[in-house]
């Protein structure tokens, strides 16, 4: 720890890492500040002593940066609420911190040079983006958001994230079957209704209880419906899954009688995308894990015979496979798809793929990979997809 018996420092700020914070030097150490912006003078608290280098958190702001704002998410920051790490920034100089962290990203561990922007995902705005939310029940009974990187919970629900009144009248609804540790999701559906469920873990079994509306949400993309567990994963940003569905088709363009993989699928937004285009001498075959995401599937896309869905992890599908694709889709989780399943694809000689990926350095470790079996990036777009946050959504496409 620092010299002083606080374990405070005053440091000024560089440039942005991935994770949300800014990296600045004390006596030759690394330390990464949380809720600081490149170029300030800050006084620090530190967190974290990892040896070679130091977490810490800002708590008083010396020298701000013009970008500093008032905060436009009034639970977060430092000894609050750990969901809006960057709602103390302007949102235009919050995308062009993204951009640099991504940029960054892909060279360090991609080996590839992008000089582009993050592009706002729709006209919503920064806030009341969000239409999915879980909050957890603590030894009070009382639902609230994590403290970052802590169990403690903040019963305050005013989340920048979310829609006004969102949340309005739940957190009084809790009772004393609402055991701490318990989960509450909330959805609002595409008309805006609220549905919410209560999930208790009992051992390895979970119970779900319906609080309001119902268990299932509906949802709609491209005018198709689908009817969605509130428990289940489902794009937060109200315009993703429209924004990222419209991209999904003009990049890959698939056409009458090609062969798709919609990987990491979920509840088939992008098959069904594909199997509108490969039409019924096509075929799809989207896979994904979740059992509750691909019941969602079939449901959905019960009337397009050329898409199959399939209950089974990725790497044991394309293993399987003796054909290949002329397009396959990869939306995998934050931690990337992996040298595997990219292996995989690449003997499978699929010459065109769509990358998803929620996680910059994920998402760059797969590009190099890509690379490394001969792929070259013809697009690649990054959406600040969860604004008021570091979190980006980064999409690339690569052909052979």
């Amino acid at each position: 720890m620092p010299s002083s018996a606080c374990g405070e420092l005053t440091v000024v700020t560089g440039p942005p890492a991935n994770g949300g914070s800014c990296v600045a030097r004390h006596e030759g150490r690394v330390v990464f500040v949380r809720y600081a912006l490149p170029g300030e003078r800050v006084r620090v608290r530190i967190t974290a002593d990892r040896g070679s280098y130091w977490h810490a958190e800002v708590i008083e702001v010396l020298d701000p940066s013009p970008d500093r704002i008032e905060s436009l998410c009034s639970i977060a920051g430092v000894d609050g609420a750990g969901c809006c790490d960057l709602a103390f920034a302007a949102p235009e100089a919050v995308r062009a911190i993204k951009a640099d962290v991504v940029a960054d990203q892909l060279r360090r561990l991609g080996g590839y040079g992008w000089s582009g922007v993050v592009e706002p995902l729709s006209d919503v705005g920064p806030t009341g983006w969000r239409t999915r939310v879980r909050l957890e029940v603590g030894a009070d009974r009382r639902v609230g958001f994590h403290r970052y990187h802590s169990d403690e919970l903040v019963s305050d629900l005013c989340c920048g994230q979310l829609p006004v009144a969102m949340l309005d009248g739940l957190a009084q609804r809790a009772t004393a079957d609402w055991p701490p540790g318990a989960h509450l999701h909330v959805a609002l559906d595409a008309d805006g209704e609220r549905h919410a469920v209560l999930t208790v873990r009992q051992g390895r079994r979970t119970t779900a209880k319906v609080i309001e509306g119902n268990y299932h949400a509906l949802q709609r993309v491209r005018r198709r419906s689908w009817r969605i567990p509130v428990t289940s994963f489902w794009q937060s940003h109200r315009d993703a899954a429209e924004v990222y569905s419209a991209l999904v088709g003009d990049w890959v363009q698939p056409s009458a009688g090609m062969t798709a993989w919609d990987l990491y699928g979920g509840a088939g937004v992008f098959a069904a995308v594909l199997g509108d285009g490969v039409g019924a001498s096509g075929q799809v075959l989207t896979v994904d894990t979740a059992r509750a995401a691909s019941g969602a599937a079939r449901a959905a896309l019960a009337d397009l015979p050329q898409v199959e869905v399939l209950t089974d992890s990725v790497r044991r599908m394309l293993t399987a496979q003796r054909d290949g694709a002329d397009i396959a889709v990869l939306d995998p989780p934050r931690s990337g798809a992996g040298r595997e399943v990219i292996e995989l694809l690449a003997a499978a000689e699929v010459p065109r793929i769509v990358h998803i990926g929620c996680e910059a350095a994920s998402f760059a470790r797969d590009v190099g990979l890509y690379l490394s079996h001969g792929y070259g990036i013809e697009k690649i777009k990054v959406f600040d997809a969860f604004p008021l946050t570091h979190h980006v959504e980064c999409i690339a496409l690569l052909s052979r």
